[in-house]
């Protein structure tokens, strides 16, 4: 994957509802946990162990067994559980 500074985290925190990921570039991305049901479901801690890839292009929660791409954030794309979620909803 090429990896430009658009698509590079630099943090990530979170509010009861949001995930919030920093970007290289100045930029943020804010999505509903919602999208995320295994964050959706965790404790605070547990989001809080994000580790951040090498090359900034992804996410990962070893303990939740999550992983989320920065080009899916922000291309808009949630979780494919979260999907059927929220097209039933």
């Amino acid at each position: 994957m090429n990896t430009s500074d658009s698509s590079v985290a630099s943090a990530v925190h979170f509010t009861d509802t949001d995930m919030l990921v920093e970007l290289a570039d100045g930029r943020a991305i804010r999505v509903p946990l919602a999208w995320f049901p295994r964050l959706l479901n965790a404790t605070p801690e547990q989001r809080g162990k994000v580790r951040i890839s090498k090359s900034g292009a992804g996410l990962h929660w070893d303990e939740l067994d999550e992983d989320i791409s920065v080009g899916g954030l922000l291309a808009g794309r949630p979780d494919m559980s979260a999907r059927r979620t929220l097209a039933s909803a």
